[in-house]
C-alpha cells in the first residue's frame, strides 16, 4: 500500500472551497457583503501569489463560525455542498482518485483549508482521511482559533509527519498531487510528484525537477 496525496483546492476540485464559502456566506447575506468580499478576494490572490500570512487568513474566515452554534453551521454547509461544491467536482479526479483506490493505496487530502470547510467533502470523494487546518471548538461554537499548526507550506510537512506518526504509514512509494507553489515543500519531499493544472512557478519547478505534469480538466 502507498500513500497517495491529494491537494483539494483547484487539484480534486475545479475551484477553491474556501473562497467559495466565503462567496457563499456573502449570498446568503450573513457577513457584510463589500468588506467581506473584498478581503475574500485580496486573499485568494495573496494566496495565488505565494504571498499569504495563513494567520491572518484563517483568523478572517474562522470569524463567521463563531456567530452560530455547530447544528446551525451544518445545515448551511449541507447547502453548500450542494450548491457550490456539487458544480465543480472533476470526473478525472473522480478518476484519479479511483485507480489509486484500486490499486490498493490510502487516498489522503491534504489542505489548508480549514477542517470544517473541507471534511464534508473529502467524505464525499470518498477518501480515508483529511489533514485539514483546525479551528478550535468548544463543544458548542467554534472560538475563531486555530488549534495546533495550520496545514499551509511548510506546515503541510509538519502535519503529515506527524500523522505518519500516529497512522503508522511511511513515504515509501508516496504520491502527492497539486496545482500551487505553496506545496512545494510537500512536493520535494514524495517519491512521486504530479503537478496538476499548476500555477506558473510550480509548473516551472516541475518542468525542472522533471516531475509529471497532468490537467484534470480538459
Amino acid at each position: 500500500m502507498s500513500l497517495a496525496i491529494f491537494d483539494l483546492d483547484n487539484t480534486l476540485l475545479n475551484g477553491d472551497s474556501d473562497h467559495a464559502w466565503g462567496e457563499f456566506l456573502i449570498e446568503k447575506g450573513m457577513v457584510d457583503a463589500v468588506f467581506y468580499k473584498e478581503s475574500n478576494d485580496r486573499f485568494y490572490r495573496e494566496y495565488q501569489e505565494g504571498k499569504l500570512d495563513i494567520y491572518r487568513y484563517v483568523e478572517f474566515a474562522l470569524e463567521p463560525l463563531t456567530r452560530y452554534d455547530r447544528a446551525e453551521l451544518d445545515v448551511l454547509h449541507a447547502e453548500f455542498m450542494r450548491t457550490k461544491i456539487a458544480p465543480i467536482r472533476l470526473a478525472k479526479a473522480d478518476a484519479l482518485l479511483a485507480e489509486h483506490r484500486a490499486k490498493g493505496d490510502y487516498l489522503l487530502i491534504i489542505t489548508a483549508t480549514n477542517s470544517f470547510v473541507t471534511r464534508p467533502i473529502a467524505t464525499l470523494l470518498g477518501v480515508d482521511d483529511i489533514i485539514a487546518t483546525d479551528p478550535e471548538f468548544d463543544g458548542r461554537r467554534f472560538t475563531g482559533r486555530i488549534s495546533g499548526t495550520p496545514s499551509f507550506r511548510e506546515g503541510k510537512v509538519t502535519r503529515l509527519k506527524e500523522w505518519l506518526v500516529s497512522n503508522q504509514h511511511s513515504l515509501a512509494g508516496s504520491w502527492f498531487y497539486s496545482d500551487s507553489q505553496n506545496d512545494l515543500p510537500l512536493l520535494r519531499l514524495v517519491d512521486h510528484a504530479v503537478a496538476v493544472d499548476a500555477d506558473e512557478t510550480l509548473r516551472a519547478e516541475a518542468v525542472k525537477q522533471g516531475w509529471k505534469i497532468i490537467s484534470l480538466r480538459d
